[in-house]
């Protein structure tokens, strides 16, 4: 990731795509992209490492995880989903059980699983 986003402006950008989406209005590019980005960091914070690939396309990827690293290509773990799931996902408001079982994700590899670390806040 290129940029560390300051937690307070992750935070709040957050808070404008959860009341966006309340409203049902389409959030701000900006605050998706900003909340997206800022709960990856936290990931990578988390689970620091290089086995698995998280990509939240078009706003980020990070790679986590302890394990063998990759150096070339696509990585053999990868998890890939859409900002709204992947914001579901880290705040707890959906499980990795429900997004995978209604194919809201797309996991390969032995280690793509995000289970154990899910949520990473409220």
């Amino acid at each position: 990731m290129a940029r560390k986003i300051d937690m307070s402006e992750g935070r709040a950008a957050l808070d404008a795509v959860r009341a966006a989406r309340t409203a049902e209005a389409k959030p701000a590019r900006a605050d998706l992209a900003t909340a997206v980005r800022y709960l990856l960091q936290l990931l990578d914070e988390k689970a620091p490492g290089n086995s698995v690939e998280v990509r939240v396309p078009p706003f980020g990827a990070v790679q986590v995880v302890q394990g063998p690293r990759h150096t070339r290509g696509t990585p053999p773990n990868v998890i890939e989903m859409d900002a709204a799931t992947w914001i579901d996902l880290a705040t707890g408001s959906a499980s990795w059980a429900g997004v995978v079982a209604e194919g809201r994700v797309q996991a390969s590899g032995t280690r793509a699983d995000l289970s154990d670390l899910m949520p990473l806040r409220p």
